[in-house]
C-alpha cells in the first residue's frame, strides 16, 4: 500500500483513510473481517504455486483461524487441509468453475447443445429475476463510488464473486481506518449482492462430487457473509436476517 492507491488482488482502490489510521483506535474486528474476505477471494481462484504451498504447509489454515477468531463473529473456520497435489487441485478448480460442456446435436445444421461450467462464480447466474446488465451496472457504480477499479490486465464482469469479496474486504479495512459510511455500504453489498451469490454457490457446489477444498471454501464463505450481514444489520438497522 502507498499513499495513493491500495492494490488488492484484481482491484485497485484509493486508500487515503487507511493512511490516516491511528493504531490505538483501529477496529481490529473489522481488520480481521477484511482479511477473511480478501483471503476467500484468493481461494476462489485457480491456486498458483505460492498459494498451494501455503495451503499445503498449513499456513493459510492457521491464518484463517486467527482471522475468524478476531472477527467477532460466531462462525466456525473452514478446514483448508489439502490432500491433492497442485495439478490435481487446479484440475478440480477448472472442472468446477471454468470448463463448460458443448456437443453438436446435429452437425448437418450446426445445432449445438452448450452449457457453462458446473458451478458459476457470477452473481447473475443466481439472479433469474434480474438482468445481467442491471446486476453488473449496480456493482460497477458501487465500485466507482468508493474509488475502486478492476485491474484491466485481468478484467472480468463486475459480478464475479472474487471481485465482490475483494470489495467487501476493502470496505472492512476502510471501516477499521475510520472512514464514514463504509460499514453501511458493506451491509448494502451483502443485502443486495453477496448473500445471493454466496448462497447460490454453496447450494450448487454441494450437489457436485469431489469438490474438496472448494466445497469447504464455498460453504464457509456463505456462513461468513451471513454472520457479517446479520451483525451489521443489528448495528445499523436494529435487526438481523437477510
Amino acid at each position: 500500500m502507498n499513499t495513493d492507491t491500495e492494490r488488492n488482488g484484481n482491484m485497485t482502490a484509493d486508500s487515503d483513510a487507511a493512511d490516516r489510521v491511528d493504531p490505538e483506535h483501529v477496529d481490529r474486528a473489522a481488520v480481521a473481517r477484511g482479511g477473511v474476505y480478501t483471503l476467500m477471494a484468493k481461494l476462489l481462484d485457480e491456486p498458483d504455486e505460492s498459494t498451494y504451498e501455503r495451503l499445503n504447509s498449513g499456513e493459510i489454515q492457521e491464518m484463517v483461524e486467527r482471522l475468524v477468531d478476531a472477527s467477532g463473529l460466531a462462525v466456525d473456520p473452514p478446514n483448508l487441509t489439502v490432500e491433492d497435489d497442485h495439478d490435481t487441485l487446479c484440475a478440480r478448480f477448472n472442472d468446477l468453475f471454468t470448463v463448460g460442456y458443448a456437443e453438436y446435436e446435429d452437425r448437418t445444421d450446426g445445432s449445438l447443445n452448450a452449457e457453462g461450467p458446473a458451478v458459476s462464480l457470477y452473481e447473475s447466474s443466481y439472479r433469474p429475476e434480474a438482468s445481467w446488465n442491471d446486476v453488473n451496472l449496480d456493482l460497477a457504480r458501487a465500485y466507482s463510488y468508493f474509488g475502486v477499479e478492476i485491474d484491466q490486465s485481468s478484467r472480468d464482469n463486475h459480478d464475479y464473486l472474487p471481485y465482490q469479496l475483494e470489495f467487501a474486504g476493502y470496505l472492512a479495512r476502510q471501516e477499521a481506518a475510520g472512514a464514514a459510511d463504509v460499514a453501511k455500504a458493506r451491509l448494502d453489498l451483502c443485502d443486495r449482492h453477496l448473500h445471493v451469490v454466496t448462497g447460490g454457490l454453496a447450494e450448487r457446489i454441494s450437489e457436485e462430487p469431489g469438490t474438496a477444498l472448494f466445497g469447504e471454501v464455498a460453504a464457509f464463505v456463505d456462513r461468513f457473509v451471513t454472520a457479517d450481514q446479520q451483525d451489521l444489520a443489528e448495528r445499523y438497522e436494529g435487526g438481523g436476517g437477510k
